[in-house]
């Protein structure tokens, strides 16, 4: 049974971190409201959020197979969260031809699919370093 709990708490403690993450992202967002503008079918913000969502799963699947309690993967997910906006926050930073947040706001495509990219792609690299 005990291995059941372990994975029923697991589960729990992800969906927590990230409903959290994304009410954090969310709050990062000063030009829209993320689920207005998927709500309204702007794809290139739902990418945008999707790449976040699994981005924070990746980091969090990284957390719980390194941690040896739910405290250990809270710690090192809410680390993961963190460093996550951290890319958010460099990349709208270092794109200087334009601003990311607008780019979403207009639904541009392109500009979505790189978002999820990052998120994707830098959240293999916190997770992995989570050792």
């Amino acid at each position: 049974m005990g291995p059941f709990i372990a994975t029923l708490g697991y589960f729990a403690l992800g969906v927590v971190v990230v409903v959290i993450g994304l009410f954090i992202f969310e709050w990062l967002t000063k030009q829209y409201k993320d689920w207005d503008e998927i709500s309204n079918g702007n794809q290139a913000v739902a990418m945008s959020i999707s790449g976040k969502v699994i981005g924070i799963c990746i980091i969090l699947s990284f957390a719980i197979y390194h941690s040896f309690t739910l405290w250990d993967t809270l710690i090192w997910g809410a680390v993961g969260v963190v460093l996550q906006m951290a890319t958010y926050l460099l990349f709208e930073l270092f794109m200087r031809k334009f601003s990311v947040e607008t780019k979403l706001k207009e639904n541009n495509t392109a500009v979505g699919i790189v978002s999820m990219g990052v998120s994707i792609g830098l959240a293999f690299v916190i997770g992995a370093s989570i050792t």
